[in-house]
């Protein structure tokens, strides 16, 4: 295994932040942590970075424990945190010769490894890093964690802030890396990048809820969900969670996702009791499941 996770757990004076954390990552995957802000993602990704210690539990990162191997762990992992953290007053160009030089090596010596990434950024290598977009930030700051030749890179909520064609751009340049033989931790409060996965944990308040492929997250879910919508969304949702047999109710783009906890739910006793409470334009049709979904339930 490139990273094992055993029962890790820290606390922020009285905030657990983490509690009794297990999972492990095989080597060359690409392994979601799925959760919104404050589920602890970003305590898992410092204590397994080595820049936090954990109050209970173990880790190993690229067969080194992180606390005994901690300098071994620093020359063997990329970390890009969340926040944009290289020197904004430097160049592009600049940035990453101090990177490499800190790493005891050489732009040249693993440019293969960043070439596909360099190349989008090289035409404004001599601009500095804190004039750069959001994009070109968050591509400079993935070639600076790579220089070295990482086995396991971890990725802190890279694409927050971000536009969608960056984030796109941005995915398909993992699935790169992934062939080439590098192990990728990364988190990510997007529900709709978890597919690009190939395994994620979903995780809240510091504890993980369900770890397996979103394939099979999707498909082993049991209950059906309806997309409803009206000409009233907000009176909609209100109207929904005091239908007698409702299981859940929340709002998704445009429609509410429901779920009955009736077997025999029949759609138009809810369109009834709906265009009693005067809602007009009713639609009421079956959904296809998200992981957005799951974890919803969950």
């Amino acid at each position: 295994m490139s990273i094992t996770v055993q029962n890790i757990s820290k606390s922020y004076n009285k905030t657990k932040a983490v509690e009794a954390i297990s999972f492990e990552v095989k080597e060359g995957e690409l392994f979601g942590l799925i959760g919104p802000d404050g589920a602890g993602k970003t305590t898992i990704f410092r204590i397994l970075t080595t820049l936090l210690l954990a109050n209970e539990g173990s880790a190993t990162v690229a067969g080194f424990d992180v606390v005994k191997d901690y300098k071994a762990i620093r020359d063997s992992v990329g970390y890009m945190p969340g926040k944009f953290s290289l020197y904004q007053d430097l160049s592009v160009e600049e940035n990453l010769t101090f990177f490499a030089t800190i790493f005891g090596t050489i732009i040249e010596e693993n440019y293969d490894l960043i070439r596909d990434i360099y190349v989008q950024i090289e035409p404004f290598k001599t601009r500095r890093a804190g004039a750069l977009s959001g994009g070109m930030k968050q591509k400079l700051a993935l070639c600076c964690a790579l220089i070295h030749k990482p086995k396991v890179l971890f990725l802190d909520e890279p694409t927050t802030g971000v536009d969608p064609v960056s984030r796109k751009e941005f995915w398909e340049m993992l699935k790169r890396l992934q062939q080439k033989g590098i192990t990728i931790l990364v988190s990510t409060p997007y529900m709709n990048e978890a597919a690009m996965c190939d395994r994620i944990a979903l995780i809240q308040k510091g504890k993980i809820l369900k770890i397996d492929s979103p394939e099979n997250i999707i498909q082993k879910y049991d209950k059906t969900i309806y997309a409803i919508r009206t000409e009233k969304m907000h009176q909609l949702i209100l109207d929904l969670k005091h239908y007698p047999s409702r299981y859940s109710v929340f709002a998704f783009g445009e429609f509410i996702h429901y779920i009955d906890k009736d077997e025999n739910f029949n759609t138009k006793d809810l369109e009834t009791y709906l265009a009693n409470k005067n809602h007009q334009e009713i639609t009421i049709q079956p959904a296809i499941t998200t992981i957005e979904d799951v974890f919803m339930d969950l």
